[in-house]
């Protein structure tokens, strides 16, 4: 492997890192970065996401607080990812690339426009009685979960833009405080991206080279994105997380 490709792969692991900590969509970095370094599509995608699960591990530990306090509140959400993630990583070890590649810049068209009008969902949800005191309505509660499950599939089906689809679908049942919601957002996607890399690694799928080399860029952004994240506004926060998706949705539909 020449310098300029493992410098590459290292930037694509740093910026996974810093959006995923602050918004998802990482994978758009190293995906393609790993295509680039010429990895097959399944290879590639697979192999990314074995890199970023350290990052996914480094911004859990930064919201370390946040997990702890509400552990009880997050079970349930863990669960649904486990088993969702678990499904969706063996859809993508007995399909083809053609088929998911096809899929991604819909999937992603879809996430964003959810996530922007989350505030909209939230409130309509509160008129139908979505919160009683602080915590979700049976019904909300069991919309969310169900939500969360097919955002967990497709999490382990391939990822990209998994985190924008989880903030709104974690934007039902969490409320509108987005520093609760993204906690709860790296704990899903941690236990999403274990079970699909075992998966992987069993599957045979992964090409350990590069991902040393991602994955130990992606461990600095993961950290750092979270540091950076806590000292934006919501509202800042909201508008990149769109920004994103507007764009990992324009790459996805030119390329």
């Amino acid at each position: 492997m020449d310098f300029p490709t493992v410098l590459l792969l290292a930037a694509s692991g740093l910026a996974a890192g810093l959006v995923n900590a602050i918004a998802g969509g990482g994978t758009f970095f190293t995906f393609s970065a790993l295509l680039a370094a010429g990895l097959p599509p399944i290879v590639a995608n697979a192999t990314s996401a074995v890199a970023v699960t350290p990052a996914n591990f480094a911004s859990a530990w930064a919201y370390r607080k946040e997990l702890v306090a509400n552990l009880r509140r997050f079970a349930a959400l863990g669960i649904v990812s486990l088993f969702g993630g678990l499904l969706g990583a063996y859809i993508l070890t007995v399909t083809n690339n053609a088929a998911f590649r096809q899929l991604v810049p819909w999937l992603l068209l879809f996430a964003t426009l959810l996530f922007a009008a989350s505030p909209r969902i939230v409130a309509l949800a509160r008129t139908i009685g979505r919160h009683e005191g602080h915590h979700p309505s049976t019904k909300a509660w069991a919309a969310g979960l169900a939500f969360q499950f097919l955002v967990a599939i497709y999490g382990g089906f391939f990822g990209a833009g998994m985190g924008i689809v989880m903030l709104a679908a974690l934007a039902i049942t969490e409320g509108d405080d987005f520093h609760l919601i993204n906690s709860a957002k790296h704990l899903c996607s941690t236990v999403i991206q274990l079970v699909a890399v075992v998966l992987f690694i069993v599957a045979g799928l992964v090409s350990w080279r590069e991902t040393a080399i991602v994955g130990g860029a992606s461990v600095i952004g993961g950290y750092l994105g979270v540091v950076f994240g806590r000292r934006l506004p919501p509202a800042a926060i909201r508008w990149l997380v769109i920004a994103v998706g507007a764009v990992l949705t324009l790459y996805f539909f030119i390329r």
